[in-house]
């Protein structure tokens, strides 16, 4: 099968995956997003086998390798909000700049835990 049907197939999945949940949360009228909700069963299901890596790999590399077409849209649209940018930007900005930071900070610190973890499990 050619690499890009496989691509194909696997991001269909994942749109699969997505529209179920969301739907799910809709019909149950859950408090948490679709999405999550989706990367939760999504997670559940290759932990226990029942979706191995290799059926979503490409795919997933793919959407990764693309992901800066999914902000594009986002960046457009506050073109539109000149005002609130001109008023409001800075402290926007600070925000955005406190948040990646942290959340930096945050994940840097999970994967030393991670590595330290499986370093001295290793051992």
């Amino acid at each position: 099968m050619p690499v890009w049907v496989k691509i194909i197939l696997q991001v269909l999945l994942f749109t699969l995956i997505s529209t179920a949940m969301n739907a799910l949360v809709a019909w149950l009228s859950l408090p948490i997003p679709g999405g999550i909700l989706g990367i939760a069963v999504l997670f559940i299901l290759l932990k226990t086998g029942i979706v191995k890596l290799k059926w979503l790999d490409a795919g997933a590399s793919w959407l990764i390798a693309e992901m800066l077409l999914f902000f594009v849209p986002s960046a457009v649209g506050v073109l539109s909000y000149g005002p609130l940018m001109a008023h409001e930007g800075l402290r926007i900005l600070l925000v955005i700049i406190c948040s990646t930071v942290l959340v930096m900070a945050v994940a840097g610190r999970i994967a030393e835990r991670m590595a330290r973890s499986k370093e001295s499990a290793s051992l």
